[in-house]
C-alpha cells in the first residue's frame, strides 16, 4: 500500500466508499449485479483506490422509472422549498469538503488545492442556486385585445440527463443539477468511467440529504459505465435534455442522437484557448496567467491555454521569461502541497501527449521546452509528463486539434486584427484572453469585431470559471451555457399565456368571426 493511499484511506471512509461500490442508485438505493465492475487506479501512484459497478439495461429502466416517479412530487414542492434541499446539500459538502477534495486530487490527479477549489465551486453553485430558487420569473406583457392579459413562465422538464468528465469529476454535475433540481427536475448522472468513484461519492452526500428529509428517491439518481450506458439516456425520449461535457467528437454524437428525437441537448466540448500579449502588457501579471492556464491540471482543462499569440516586439522577451518559469515548476505527487504539477489521467493520454510533441517536431515546430515522460521512484504510475513549449504557426493541423496534455504553442504577431484573427482561427471558441493596459485594445478584444469565444477576458488568463456568470462556449465547443447568469433557463420548458378577464371574445390581429 502506497503512503498516498494510507493518507486517503480515512477520506475514502468518510465519503462512505468501499472496496467494492455499488454504481447505480436512485437516491440512497444501491442496485447490485454479476457485471465486473469497473476498477479505478489512481495516476498519482497506480494504486488501485476501489471498483464501481457497471449499470445494466435492466438497472438503467429501473432507474428511469424511479426518477419519473420522484419528478410527479418534487415537480409540485414550492421552488423556495426545493432551494432549501440544495442549501442543506452545499452544507454538507461544507462538512466533507477536505475529504471529497482529497478523493477528487488522488482519482483525477489534480493538485490538492485543485480539488479544494473544485469542491468550492460545488458549495457556490449551491449558494447561487438556493437564491435562484426564490427567482424563477417570467416576464408580463400588454395585450393588443381589451381585457386580456399576457404573461410567460417556465416548468420543470422532468427528468435531465447528465454526462460529465473525468477532469472536473465533481464540479461540472453540481453546476448542472443544482440548477435542475431549484428548477424542479429530477437527475440521472452518469460521471466519467476514469473517475467513478467520485460520482459514488457525491451520490452518498446528496442521499443523506434526501433521507433526513423524507424525500423521493428518484430525485437523484447515479449509473456508471462506459459510452454505451450514456447511450442509453441520450436515445431515451423520457429525458428531456442531456447536458453532456467531454470531447468535439463525443459532443457531436450526442447532439445528433438527442437531435433525432428532438430532444434538447447542452453541450461542453473542447477548448483551443489563446491569450494575446499586447505591447503594453503588465508582463509581471502576464507569466503565471499565462504558466498556470498552460499547465494547471496538467493540460487537462477545457479552459486550459493552449496558444500564446505575442507581439512581436516582446515575443524573445516573453519567451526567455517562460522558459525560465518553467523550470521553476514541481511536478509530481498532487497531494503534496509543494508540487505544481499532477499526472496526466491515464496512459492513453500520455500516448496521446507524445504523439503530439512528434507531431509539432514533424511540422517543423521548434520545442523550446522539452517534453517527455518521468520516470523513477515517485513515478510509478507512469503518468506523469514534462510541460512543454513549442513555436509553431497557428495553422497546423496539431495546433488546430486539442491536445489534453500540458502542451504550450507560442506564435507571434504584429498587429491586433492579425492576433485576433489567429485567436479565432480554431473550430473551437470556449474561452479567450488579452493582457493589456490599452483602453482602445481591449474594448475591440471584447466588441463584435474581437473574440469569438463564449468567455472573454482582459488581464486574466483564460483558465476557471467564476459561479454567477454563464460558462459556455461557441463553435464547435457547442454553445452550452452552465453555471450562472440564466443558464437556468435551459433546464425548464417556456410557456406564454393569455388571460380574458371581459366578457368578450375578441381575436388577435383584429380578426372578425361572427356566427
Amino acid at each position: 500500500m502506497s503512503q498516498s493511499q494510507i493518507d486517503i484511506s480515512q477520506d475514502l471512509k468518510t465519503l462512505g466508499l468501499k472496496e467494492i461500490n455499488h454504481g447505480t442508485s436512485t437516491g440512497n438505493q444501491w442496485m447490485e449485479n454479476d457485471v465486473d465492475p469497473i476498477s479505478s487506479h489512481s495516476p498519482v501512484d497506480g494504486a488501485l483506490i476501489g471498483k464501481v459497478g457497471v449499470t445494466t439495461p435492466e438497472q438503467y429502466e429501473q432507474t428511469v422509472q424511479a426518477a419519473q416517479k420522484a419528478f410527479k412530487e418534487w415537480r409540485t414542492t414550492p421552488a423556495p422549498k426545493r432551494g432549501e434541499i440544495v442549501r442543506q446539500f452545499g452544507e454538507k459538502l461544507r462538512e466533507k469538503k477536505e475529504a471529497l477534495g482529497k478523493l477528487v486530487s488522488y482519482e483525477m490527479g489534480k493538485s490538492y488545492q485543485e480539488g479544494l477549489g473544485e469542491v468550492q465551486e460545488m458549495i457556490d453553485i449551491c449558494d447561487f442556486a438556493v437564491g435562484l430558487s426564490r427567482q424563477l420569473h417570467g416576464l408580463t406583457m400588454h395585450s393588443e385585445r381589451p381585457n386580456h392579459r399576457m404573461y410567460e413562465q417556465y416548468h420543470p422538464l422532468g427528468v435531465v440527463g447528465i454526462i460529465s468528465a473525468f477532469n472536473f469529476p465533481v464540479a461540472v454535475w453540481a453546476w448542472n443539477t443544482a440548477l435542475a433540481w431549484v428548477c424542479g427536475d429530477v437527475c440521472i448522472w452518469k460521471p466519467s468511467e476514469k473517475t467513478p468513484l467520485c460520482g459514488v461519492a457525491c451520490q452518498n452526500i446528496i442521499a443523506e440529504v434526501l433521507a433526513e428529509n423524507n424525500l423521493p428517491e428518484g430525485i437523484s439518481c447515479l449509473i456508471n459505465g462506459d459510452y454505451k450506458i450514456g447511450e442509453l439516456m441520450t436515445q431515451d425520449g423520457r429525458v428531456p435534455l442531456v447536458s453532456a461535457t467531454g470531447s468535439i467528437r463525443m459532443g457531436k454524437i450526442v447532439a445528433e442522437t438527442v437531435g433525432k428525437r428532438l430532444g434538447k441537448s447542452l453541450l461542453e466540448l473542447g477548448g483551443n484557448n489563446a491569450i494575446i500579449i499586447t505591447e503594453s502588457a503588465d508582463l509581471e501579471m502576464c507569466i503565471p496567467a499565462m504558466v498556470f492556464g498552460a499547465v494547471g491540471t496538467c493540460g487537462q482543462r477545457c479552459t486550459s491555454t493552449r496558444r500564446l499569440i505575442i507581439h512581436e516586439s516582446l515575443y524573445d522577451k516573453v519567451k526567455n521569461q517562460l522558459v525560465n518559469a518553467y523550470k521553476q515548476l514541481r511536478i509530481g505527487n498532487p497531494l503534496d502541497e509543494k508540487n505544481h504539477v499532477g499526472p496526466l489521467i491515464d496512459q492513453d493520454s500520455v500516448n496521446t501527449y507524445l504523439a503530439a510533441l512528434e507531431k509539432v517536431k514533424a511540422s517543423g515546430g521548434n520545442v523550446i521546452v522539452e517534453g517527455g515522460v518521468f520516470e523513477g521512484e515517485g513515478y510509478e504510475s507512469g503518468c506523469y509528463v514534462k510541460p512543454a513549449i513549442a513555436e509553431a504557426d497557428n495553422s497546423w493541423e496539431i495546433v488546430q486539434h486539442e491536445t489534453f496534455a500540458p502542451i504550450l504553442y507560442i506564435m507571434k504577431y504584429k498587429t491586433l486584427d492579425e492576433a485576433i484573427e489567429i485567436q479565432n482561427g480554431v473550430v473551437q471558441g470556449l474561452s479567450s484572453a488579452i493582457m493589456t493596459n490599452n483602453m482602445r485594445e481591449m474594448e475591440l478584444f471584447l466588441s463584435t469585431q474581437g473574440s469569438d469565444c463564449g468567455i472573454a477576458n482582459v488581464n486574466i488568463g483564460t483558465s476557471g470559471a467564476e459561479i454567477g456568470g454563464a460558462f459556455g462556449g461557441e463553435k464547435e465547443t457547442g454553445g452550452g451555457r452552465e453555471s450562472g447568469s440564466d443558464a437556468w433557463k435551459v433546464y425548464m420548458r417556456r410557456q406564454t399565456n393569455t388571460i380574458n378577464y371581459g366578457n368578450d371574445l375578441p381575436l388577435a390581429q383584429g380578426i372578425k368571426f361572427d356566427l
